[in-house]
């Protein structure tokens, strides 16, 4: 039984653009593997551990390879919970609007939480190797504006970078980005750029 993992960085509900376009996608895995399970993270809605002294504490000593002590385990539990729950899933959809040319608070402190050495990464003689696992990892996102390569704003995309450079850093170098971009133009503009994106979400595979 295959299980995706949902995580939702828009606090808009059924207004939210890259929502829509993500949930088709996952009711395609849902076609596919209908007895998979789907697991949902809204982070606006769940409360994301604090990373706390305790808790970048013992990500200090993991770094240095000591192990967590008493006082830094009890404040790892909550971030080893979210590491597990990102490691089980077989296909990450993440669905994700721009908001200042960049990621949406809650989606980097996600990062933050889960980035964790000697549990998605570790450092050996040969340089940093990925320990996520063989997983699809779909991203969705929604922009007001057009930043799209040729656009003549694409430097100004501090979105899709940074999540490809994380996502890579833990051994998923693969993933698949819808961009939904401009959704602020005008209905002449957006309504086929939107189509467009959800016509690619139904034809994924999983």
């Amino acid at each position: 039984m295959k299980t995706l993992l949902h995580i939702i960085a828009s606090p808009r509900g059924e207004a939210s653009t890259s929502l829509r376009v993500s949930n088709t996608v996952v009711e395609q895995f849902r076609r596919q593997h209908p007895d998979g399970k789907v697991d949902t993270l809204d982070l606006f809605a769940e409360e994301l551990p604090r990373l706390t002294l305790n808790a970048v504490n013992g990500k200090y000593r993991l770094l240095s390879g000591k192990e967590l002590d008493d006082e830094t385990r009890e404040a790892w539990k909550p971030i080893e919970a979210h590491i597990s729950r990102f490691k089980a899933a077989d296909v990450v959809v993440i669905s994700s609007p721009m908001w200042n040319f960049g990621m949406p608070y809650v989606l980097k402190h996600y990062f933050d939480v889960i980035l964790q050495p000697r549990y998605l990464f570790r450092y050996t003689a040969t340089g940093v190797e990925g320990l996520a696992g063989d997983k699809k990892v779909v991203v969705v996102t929604a922009r007001g504006g057009d930043y799209s390569p040729g656009s003549g704003a694409e430097a100004m995309d501090l979105l899709m970078p940074p999540l490809k450079t994380m996502l890579g850093f833990i051994g998923l170098n693969e993933p698949v980005f819808i961009n939904v971009q401009p959704t602020l133009a005008s209905a002449e503009l957006t309504e086929p750029r939107l189509a467009e994106a959800l016509e690619t979400a139904k034809k994924m595979t999983f």
